[in-house]
């Protein structure tokens, strides 16, 4: 991922950076027409140096630099030394910015690493549950601006299975458009399979993995909610936990955080990544 950064910049920003940096002559000949030998030089700095150089020159041009990462993996490692060769970036006063988007609970786990807390203090933007109506018109534009035609009712099956999701937008949307790629339309029965897709993928690659991530304590927390319909009380669930108030505001502070449930109001939550409640509510019963 560095190294693909490192060249990526390099290549947007090719007009403004000495490539002669990564060169030396190494002889010269004495002919009818004249020759020259380079060979590229072995660069054996760091990668935050060979970045800092890179930035160090944008920045004389008057340009900074902005590096995109998207779906956030905590343990990968040169995902934490992204973030904390950022951080020297910004003590020194380059002129750079870092956008990371990811998944609610990677992005918890992230800003919980020791290394990189000072992303804590960085902006964050929590996407939430997009509108029914603003799934449709982004699904059915989409199609239209693709030259191709979608059945009414396979959109508003999509429309319902994806319950806002964001993630299961590009999800439905893309397991549907893949099925029948070669055909002007999309079919209720492309949009019946492609929400069957997306949720097996769904189930995989984001219910089991945070379930996987929680603890014994967390779980319980959680379980603690299956008691209720739609909304849960911190008062209710200070009863059902035997715990004392400021114990349970901790247990709900780190599922809001990880994305799992959301606030209603006041002392109020609901679960809120989609279908997570009867997920659980499934690993209850085996």
């Amino acid at each position: 991922m560095l190294e693909e950064i490192e060249f990526g910049a390099k290549r947007a920003a090719g007009h403004l950076i000495d490539p002669s940096k990564n060169f030396e002559v190494t002889g010269l000949g004495i002919a009818p027409l004249g020759s020259i030998e380079v060979d590229r030089v072995h660069d054996a700095s760091t990668w935050r140096y060979r970045m800092s150089d890179i930035i160090d020159q944008l920045n004389e041009a008057g340009i900074g630099l902005l590096v995109t990462v998207d779906e956030v993996d905590p343990p990968l490692d040169e995902m934490i030394q992204l973030a904390a060769t950022y951080q020297h970036f910004v003590t020194d006063g380059k002129r750079i910015a870092l956008l990371m988007a990811g998944l609610p609970n990677n992005v918890s786990t992230l800003l919980n690493h020791k290394t990189v807390s000072f992303l804590r203090r960085a902006q964050q933007y929590h996407l939430g549950r997009i509108a029914d109506y603003d799934v449709r018109e982004v699904l059915i534009r989409t199609i239209q601006e693709n030259d191709r035609l979608a059945d009414a009712e396979g959109i508003d099956r999509a429309v319902r299975s994806i319950s806002g999701f964001p993630f299961l937008l590009q999800l439905v949307g893309y397991r549907a458009w893949d099925l029948t790629s070669d055909s002007k339309e999309i079919s209720s029965r492309d949009f019946g399979l492609g929400i069957k897709i997306a949720r097996d993928e769904m189930d995989d690659r984001i219910l089991a993995a945070t379930y996987r991530e929680l603890t014994a304590k967390d779980k319980r927390f959680l379980i603690a909610m299956l008691d209720d319909e739609e909304e849960s009380t911190t008062a209710d669930l200070v009863e059902r936990l035997k715990r004392s108030p400021q114990q349970v505001s901790r247990y709900r502070r780190r599922m809001i955080d990880a994305g799992i449930i959301g606030e209603r109001g006041r002392g109020i939550v609901a679960f809120e990544l989609p279908f997570f409640r009867d997920y659980l509510a499934a690993q209850c019963v085996k």
